[in-house]
């Protein structure tokens, strides 16, 4: 099974929402608290992952079939705060900016780690 196929499966794990909420408490979300944003944000990755086993490239320096589940959150929440009216953009933006610096591993070829 491909590291890719793997990490969909994850997304319908418990631990994925676990790891999501986790995340979001970590590094100081300001929606950490709320259990639907992390419900959503889960099944968000879950999309984009499933978008990326097709082909699509979400971030530059990751290929497809590398995608990953926390640069999968990193995606659906910076995609989500880009709609019109999405609340404390701001806060969720710095929350990104500590998530990509906190775990860069996540978000570069995986090959360039070796």
């Amino acid at each position: 099974m491909s590291q890719l196929k793997a990490t969909i499966r994850f997304c319908g794990l418990y631990e994925a929402e676990l790891l999501t909420t986790l995340m979001l408490k970590h590094w100081d979300h300001p929606l950490a608290g709320d259990d639907g944003h992390a419900n959503y944000l889960v099944e968000a990755a879950t999309e984009i992952l499933m978008r990326s086993q097709r082909g699509q490239q979400f971030i530059e320096n990751i290929r497809p079939e590398q995608m990953n589940f926390v640069a999968a959150v990193w995606c659906a929440e910076s995609c989500h705060i880009e709609d019109p009216g999405a609340d404390g953009d701001e806060k969720r933006r710095e929350w990104l900016s500590r998530l990509r610096h906190a775990l860069p591993s996540c978000f570069c070829d995986p090959d360039d780690l070796l």
